[in-house]
Order: structure tokens, then sequence, then C-alpha cells
């Protein structure tokens, strides 16, 4: 009894075994795919995570070789970069390290 009234509250065009195909084949899209709109959506901003990744890593590439282009320009730069980075020294010389916190 109680089933028959649900029936009749439902609309005619729910009804047709057309329009149940399609919203089961939209839910399935939907949610279960391996295509599904959820599944392309993080795709889609992971690639944009992967850009933005990209375009930094790029522009750390051209820092780098402008360094590099430096310091094959001249051997100044050369053991100035040495002594900075590395803490070389020459013979019968003392550095201090003073760190900044």
């Amino acid at each position: 009894m109680k089933l028959s009234k649900v029936w009749q509250n439902i609309p005619s065009f729910l009804k047709n075994k057309y329009v149940i195909t399609i919203l089961v084949f939209f839910v399935w899209l939907t949610l279960f795919d391996q295509n599904s709109f959820l599944f392309r959506h993080k795709l889609s901003s992971r690639i944009g995570k992967l850009k933005k990744q990209k375009e930094l890593y790029e522009e750390q590439i051209k820092e780098n070789k402008q360094k590099i282009k430096e310091l094959k320009s001249s051997p100044e730069n050369l053991e100035k970069f040495a002594r900075e980075e590395y803490l070389m020294k020459k013979e019968n010389e003392v550095i201090f390290v003073v760190k900044e916190e």
C-alpha cells in the first residue's frame, strides 16, 4: 500500500526507463568511473600545482646559470664564492664565521 503511494508521487517523466538510464549513467560518471568528474578535478588541480613548481624550478635554473656565468667570468668572483659558500681559505689565513640569528 505504501509503495503504491510513493510510486504515485513520483513525476511521470522519472518513471521513463530512458530517463532512469541517463540518471544512472550520470551518477556513475560523476562518482564511480575511473575518469569521473571528481577524479578529473583532482588531476587538474594537481596539474596546476605541478605547473607552478615547473615555473619555480625554471626560474631557479635561470638564476643558477647566471651565477655560473659570473663565476666563470673572473677568478675573483670564483674565489669570493668559494670563500663565502665553502669557507675555503688561503694558507696562513684565519677565518672567523659569524652567524646571524
